[in-house]
């Protein structure tokens, strides 16, 4: 009997201590340990932002921490199911988005869909085409037809549905045209207050927003500046703001810069080089700024710029040297030689003749998808940092990628038949993961 117990002892006190071991196994796991880690490169850690968040959480006192309410637990739930259902963003490709549209519900009257028909530059020519307004909402602005119809930037349903779309493509940031407060572009109205909601919306959908900054009026090396440290220290810290890691190790803003030559070398040098007293380099405000490269000539002004690389834009093949898919290798080799960032720019198809009528020379046909596949190819063989898409939805030059559906009436408008209207989304969906295979093997 004493054996017994004995024994009965010694199994109770090992049963105690394996307890003990597996308490402190489990103690020692930290956030740190997540399987979710995103690639070094990029600034993305969802599992940490959750865990930060409750950690926040515990800290608060008994007054401040309340139930949650079961309708918002139910909405999160759903969030997360939607979300499994998407492909991984890839966050090395970028789709170019506009929140310039708006309508009489949320606008007080149509924006940019009622675009007018621009005249040729020559007045003999300007005189053999129509001119005058679109008159939305069955005439608008554009060749093709949106499938949420024409539709305002500032309706939160809208956003919410292009998340979905972009997510649907394995699309991981937006680089969205920005004007700075109180400014706009020709046929539309100031912006900037509508990023707030496009952070927060973009950020549900673990989506990152960079910033594709327009040829404002006056804009100079100076107001650059202050530009973008407005944008920095406004959106900065807001989770879905795209930041990238360099080879130095700094982890920094990456922004576009459109028709960045009608600067010259030497006012943006003013700005980009570390040997000027006015320049943003070893600032708060520090950025990865990216010029469009339009001309043969302009690899060489950029880089004497001060610039960190090249984005080609335009979704013409042939319409600049830097649109050109034939060059694209040659522009990386020159990207490489000088330590810059190559950004070539795809597109589905390009037509714009509802806002220029004359300019039939510059379409390209979608070709049901085949010369987005094209484009996508020609970019991979350059073996690109990134890959950027024109555009999401810049429904003017009908470069958008958005979802499309046939429309009938006076207006004659092209569709996406007899394909579906997420054609576009699928095929980015796959190049998406095509790239994403192909980026890890030349790393590799």
């Amino acid at each position: 009997m004493a054996r017994f117990r004995l024994k009965s002892c010694i199994t109770l006190i090992a049963l105690a201590l394996l307890l003990l071991i597996i308490t402190l196994v489990l103690k020692a796991l930290t956030p740190e340990d997540s399987p979710f880690e995103s690639p070094g490169e990029i600034k993305v850690n969802l599992y940490r932002q959750t865990a930060s968040q409750n950690q926040r959480d515990y800290n608060k006192s008994p007054e401040e921490t309340k139930m949650k309410d079961p309708a918002e637990s139910g909405k999160d739930a759903e969030l997360e199911s939607t979300l499994r259902k998407f492909p991984p963003p890839n966050y090395y490709l970028h789709a170019f988005y506009y929140v310039w549209y708006g309508n009489p519900k949320f606008d007080g009257r149509y924006i940019h869909w009622d675009h007018p028909q621009l005249p040729h530059w020559d007045a003999k020519v300007a005189q053999e085409y129509p001119q005058g307004r679109h008159k939305p909402p069955d005439d608008i602005g554009a060749n093709y037809y949106p499938s949420l119809g024409p539709y305002s930037s500032r309706d939160l349903s809208v956003l919410e549905a292009h998340m979905q779309q972009l997510r649907t493509a394995a699309i991981g940031v937006i680089a969205v045209s920005w004007y700075p407060p109180s400014t706009k572009d020709d046929n539309g109205e100031p912006i900037d207050e509508i990023i707030p909601s496009l952070l927060e919306v973009a950020q549900k959908y673990h989506i990152k927003v960079a910033f594709h900054i327009e040829p404002y009026k006056g804009r100079d090396e100076v107001n650059m500046f202050t530009n973008v440290k407005y944008i920095i220290e406004k959106y900065g810290e807001h989770p879905a703001f795209f930041k990238y890691r360099t080879n130095n190790g700094k982890l920094l803003p990456l922004f576009y810069v459109y028709d960045s030559y009608l600067m010259n070398s030497e006012q943006w040098a003013k700005l980009l080089k570390h040997t000027d007293s006015g320049s943003i380099r070893d600032t708060p405000y520090d950025a990865i700024f990216i010029a469009l490269l339009v001309e043969e000539k302009h690899k060489r002004e950029i880089l004497t710029a001060g610039f960190d690389g090249f984005y080609t834009y335009f979704a013409t093949n042939g319409f600049t040297y830097g649109s050109t898919q034939r060059n694209w290798v040659s522009i990386k080799a020159f990207c490489d030689d000088n330590d810059l960032i190559f950004i070539p720019s795809v597109g589905p198809g390009y037509i714009d003749t509802s806002v220029r009528p004359w300019n039939f020379k510059n379409t390209r046909n979608r070709i049901n998808g085949k010369y987005y596949e094209t484009s996508l190819s020609a970019a991979m063989e350059s073996r690109p940092d990134f890959i950027s898409i024109t555009s999401f939805n810049e429904w003017h030059e009908g470069t958008q990628i958005e979802t499309a559906v046939p429309k009938t009436g006076q207006t004659v408008y092209l569709d996406y038949l007899p394909n579906k209207p997420t054609i576009y989304l699928e095929i980015t969906r796959k190049w998406a993961a095509i790239f994403g295979g192909e980026r890890q093997r030349w790393q590799d």
